[in-house]
């Protein structure tokens, strides 16, 4: 996470006493990762936030897979994945390894009947259509076409969406997920040459501190399965935390893109990193202005990762046929490039409007079954 950040109230010193108005102790929680060497926030409580009334159904999300090894490219059509009513009915797994699971989803309805936690993995959810308010234990943030939202493991939250049109990219990441290091300094301030900064990142505004008790449904994912949990007090509870460990969003609309005279490489284009995966942002850009430059990619293999790129909107002028919503698959072994006459039609001009995320993962991703009931199974013959 970028900055420290606080929100409500909280003790002078941690660890110390901190009183509620009637003299009763407030319950606080440390929520850190990696032991405790990763990120972390102190969260003050008005209830425990460990009374567990009961625990019911237990029942696995595991992906399906339907190729384990893969080496053939493919095309999946994302917004072939009906719209469900539940938030995570919807969520279909279409790649995933052991690091990473990349996610389609498109629920119609707000979350509102329980409450969701990941313990396996950050949540990065891209925005493609919809808006509304994230609400998390630790604060609410509000979104809209084009944001990232980054949700740590382990944080409470639900949706609120402000109609039934949502289409949301997800990538499950079993690693905690950073700003790239290379565009921080040794304080973690993010350099001059940085394609986003500090101002760009938007922090929970506000905390819903909920003194209820009752029963309040959490479904609690962990090793692929969602284990319901019922808690005694409401989860929203919190009157004040500070840290670094919290949830936080950011526009892709911000991304300010890095340009050269000759065609830049994917790592200019980079936003997020783990140790097993990066995601970049394709953003409209100037295209290069050698006299003699091809702004379209050159050829190049993947021999260390596959990549995958969501199209998000706008003509992304290296491929054929693409529309929003599509996905490509090109496997770590084997090279690829521009489709068929991208290259000669990309001499001259002098930018793009183009709108896509990539994730590149470091281990080989399996298809699921239910990307092949999307796929283009042609696609790996569309440069001949």
């Amino acid at each position: 996470m970028p900055r420290y950040h606080s929100l409500g109230k909280i003790p002078p010193k941690r660890h110390t006493q901190f009183r509620k108005p009637d003299g009763s102790l407030y319950s606080e929680q440390l929520f850190g990762t990696i032991g405790f060497d990763g990120m972390y926030t102190n969260s003050y409580h008005v209830h425990r936030p460990t009374m567990v009334k009961a625990i019911k159904n237990q029942y696995s999300v595991a992906p399906k897979i339907a190729k384990q090894n893969n080496i053939q490219s493919y095309r999946f059509r994302g917004f072939q994945i009906a719209p469900k009513n539940d938030y995570l009915e919807s969520r279909k797994a279409v790649l995933t390894n052991s690091d990473c699971t990349i996610i389609l989803a498109a629920p119609k309805n707000s979350v509102t009947d329980y409450f969701y936690k990941n313990t396996d993995s950050d949540e990065l959810l891209f925005v493609h259509k919809g808006s509304g308010k994230l609400r998390t234990h630790l604060g609410n943030l509000d979104f809209k076409y084009g944001d990232y939202l980054l949700i740590p493991r382990g944080i409470i939250y639900q949706i609120d969406f402000d109609t039934q049109d949502n289409r949301l990219f997800i990538v499950e990441s079993r690693r905690p997920i950073y700003t790239p290091k290379r565009y921080r300094n040794w304080f973690g301030q993010h350099l001059e040459h940085s394609p986003f900064c500090e101002r760009d990142i938007r922090v929970p505004y506000e905390l819903e501190t909920n003194d209820e008790k009752g029963d309040f449904l959490i479904k609690v994912k962990k090793n692929d399965e969602i284990i319901e949990m019922v808690y005694a007090s409401h989860p929203f509870d919190v009157v004040g935390y500070d840290g670094y460990n919290y949830p936080y969003a950011f526009s892709i609309h911000d991304f300010e893109p890095i340009t050269g005279r000759i065609h830049q490489p994917p790592p200019v284009h980079q936003t997020f990193e783990t140790d097993a995966f990066v995601v970049c942002s394709f953003c409209p850009r100037l295209y290069d202005y050698h006299p003699l430059s091809i702004p379209a990619p050159y050829n190049h293999s993947n021999i260390d990762s596959d990549e995958v790129l969501y199209y998000v909107d706008g003509d992304f002028m290296s491929r054929n046929d693409i529309d929003p919503g599509h996905i490509s698959l090109h496997p770590a072994g084997i090279p690829h490039g521009p489709h068929p006459g991208a290259a000669e039609r990309s001499i001259g001009k002098k930018g793009s409007d183009e709108l896509a995320v990539m994730v590149d993962t470091f281990k080989p991703l399996m298809v699921t079954q239910e990307a092949m009931e999307i796929a283009d199974e042609d696609y790996f013959k569309s440069w001949l």
